[in-house]
């Protein structure tokens, strides 16, 4: 199973194996990885699993869908690089992948 490290914002890393398929959302929330709400349970509808993925990872992703770029509008501190956990499905290319949770989810 690959491997996602969920690094906290307070610095903390959580490496977790996720099951291909499942989001990078899914895969905090079946873990108890604080950071990560996910409160519509993927439906990319609130926007409480807000992440920055690291530059070098952004390429390997789908792109973002006007679905997804919309409800990022509702998380606080969004970068270039912000993407919604529920909207990335994890696979073998993202074996080590590391994301950032932000501060506060909303």
């Amino acid at each position: 199973m690959p491997r996602i490290i969920y690094k906290t914002y307070d610095g903390t890393r959580h490496e977790i194996e996720v099951a291909e398929g499942t989001s990078v959302m899914e895969g905090a929330v079946q873990n108890g990885i604080q950071g990560i709400d996910g409160d519509c349970g993927g439906a990319c509808a609130c926007a409480t699993c807000h992440i920055q993925v690291p530059d070098q990872w952004l390429a390997m992703l789908e792109p973002q869908s006007d679905m997804e770029l919309s409800m990022l509008d509702f998380a606080e501190g969004v970068g270039s690089n912000s993407r919604l956990g529920c909207q990335i499905s994890v696979s073998s290319a993202l074996d080590g992948i590391e994301v950032l949770l932000p501060e506060n989810q909303h």
